[in-house]
């Protein structure tokens, strides 16, 4: 299994609307960026990752699964980009901000502290631990 963070506008689509969505999910569509596309076609059904608050809050919420790997993104007809399903598995006890884990010594290397564009970022075994620890789990 491997690990991912996701990172969405809570006032566009949130923790709350990905938890609505149930065990159907919902498509992570829309991204328009090469890097985080083929995070995307790298993701396996089952593989974890943090859903992440960006612009306001700027923290992981929770923890996704996704649900349905790479396939054609429905919002558009340019073959070129695809997008997984993920559903909501649970929320963290304590959200992990991004100030939090730029001071965290063992998440220094993190995608997330060295490159906050990118919308979808693989997350190590090691990162996952850390953020988990700090989420209270």
């Amino acid at each position: 299994m491997a690990y991912w963070l996701f990172k969405s506008e809570p006032d566009v689509f949130g923790w709350d609307d990905l938890v609505a969505k149930g065990d159907q999910g919902e498509e992570w569509d829309g991204v328009r960026n090469y890097q985080a596309r083929n995070n995307m076609r790298e993701m396996k059904k089952g593989d974890l990752g943090l859903f992440y608050h960006s612009n306001q809050g700027k923290e992981a919420v929770g923890i996704c699964e996704v649900s349905a790997e790479a396939h054609p993104d429905s919002t558009t007809d340019d073959p070129r980009w695809e997008c997984v399903d993920v559903k909501a598995v649970k929320p963290l006890p304590r959200p992990v901000s991004l100030e939090q884990a730029k001071v965290e010594p063992r998440l220094k290397d993190m995608a997330l502290v060295n490159n906050t564009r990118l919308s979808v970022q693989p997350v190590t075994d090691a990162e996952w631990a850390v953020v988990m620890e700090l989420a209270g789990l």
